[in-house]
């Protein structure tokens, strides 16, 4: 009994002295300059707020990474309606002859936007996202140059493409800061994530052949929490990865570039996926399309209770162990009149510091429901009610 007594006691001895280290060991290691990779940069999704960065703004070439524009673009095109996921595409020659990662695509056959997304997704296929291009923008050089406007448009100053696969091109580059900013940008299109989590899969093609597409970002098999991600290699960008992975409901994008090997690679997100993940987290202070108390006062309006809520996910990030101090403000719009519809925007929400007072979030509060103007019934209603004895 003695025994058992004085192992249980070096037991929690030991689980008192380490624990706290391991915890904390993240935190100090990333004091140190990240171990053979040229630059790198942690950022949190919700709040865009920098946990990390090394040479961030580092001009370097991207390889494949290059494809994350590619994809953006295509899914934007999507929510625009100019293409869709079941629209039928036909391969040119030009993109059947791409060479590097490819997915084997036939001049000729035809294909839905479906299975090209997929394949660039998972297997960086370079054939695809020519293809992808040549449909939305009419042609590969006029869809080079909506990446490089829409690079503008993001404020990704230190970027410049010269193709869509991300093939050695002289004066293509970008930076890590850069390339979670558009990494960021696609993780917004939901649609992604039902591609981006495959692992391995053989695909069909329309004359029968098999192609066995196999996710270049291991991650997403090896990482529980990462869902998400694009790899590149070439010789002169080196080893590449921007991957997100998502913990309770924290997500992150961490970005490395100039890998000197392919785990170097990945051990740096990994590592500073763990530095994330142990040092900060997050707390919800409204959640979109929740109904928010309030005092809004329209005019003309039906009824005098009015449904509001805030127009987007509001979170704040903070180091673990630190006190979340803040305070809510709702701003209404004044002068509103019947009628409006559900979506319009009536106000902000503003979180403040609660010591400074200063701003640090901001979002539009919109209408969670249609307001209907008042009818002559409805006037002549309220006129009849307010003479009842």
């Amino acid at each position: 009994m003695k025994k058992v007594l004085l192992s249980v006691v070096i037991f929690l001895i030991l689980v008192s002295v380490l624990l706290p280290s391991t915890f904390f060991a993240y935190a100090a290691q990333m004091q140190t300059k990240p171990k053979d990779v040229a630059s790198a940069y942690l950022v949190d999704y919700a709040t865009g707020s920098i946990l990390y960065e090394h040479n961030a703004h580092e001009k370097r070439q991207i390889a494949s990474m290059v494809k994350i524009m590619t994809l953006l673009l295509a899914f934007e095109a999507m929510e625009q309606g100019r293409l869709s996921l079941e629209q039928e595409i036909t391969i040119s020659e030009r993109a059947s002859s791409m060479g590097g990662s490819q997915m084997f695509l036939e001049t000729g056959d035809v294909y839905v936007t479906s299975d090209l997304i997929k394949g660039i997704i998972v297997n960086s296929a370079n054939d695809a996202s020519v293809a992808i291009a040549e449909v939305v923008s009419g042609s590969v050089e006029d869809f080079v140059a909506d990446m490089n406007e829409h690079a503008k448009q993001l404020g990704m100053n230190n970027t410049v493409f010269v193709n869509v696969t991300g093939l050695p091109a002289s004066g293509q580059y970008s930076t890590a800061h850069d390339v979670s900013i558009m990494t960021r940008e696609l993780l917004a299109h939901k649609p992604y994530f039902e591609y981006s989590k495959i692992w391995i899969e053989n695909f069909k093609h329309p004359d029968g052949r098999i192609t066995e597409l196999v996710n270049t970002n291991r991650l997403i098999r090896f990482y529980k929490d990462c869902d998400s991600g694009k790899t590149g290699f070439t010789n002169d960008a080196m080893f590449c990865l921007s991957a997100s992975a998502i913990r309770g409901n924290m997500r992150v994008i961490a970005t490395v570039l100039g890998g000197a090997t392919s785990q170097a690679r990945f051990g740096e997100v990994v590592r500073l996926f763990n530095y994330a993940f142990s040092n900060y987290e997050q707390k919800c202070i409204a959640k979109q399309g929740e109904n928010i108390e309030n005092n809004l006062i329209i005019a003309r309006a039906k009824k005098q209770m009015h449904k509001i809520a805030a127009a987007e996910d509001v979170y704040l990030l903070a180091k673990k162990g630190t006190k979340f101090d803040y305070t809510v403000e709702t701003k209404l719009k004044q002068d509103l009149k019947a009628p409006l519809k559900k979506g319009d925007t009536v106000g902000k929400l503003i979180v403040k510091d609660k010591k400074s007072g200063e701003s640090i979030k901001e979002c539009n509060l919109v209408l969670n429901e249609d307001i209907p103007k008042k009818s002559l019934g409805d006037a002549l209603g309220e006129l009849a009610g307010a003479w009842r004895f």
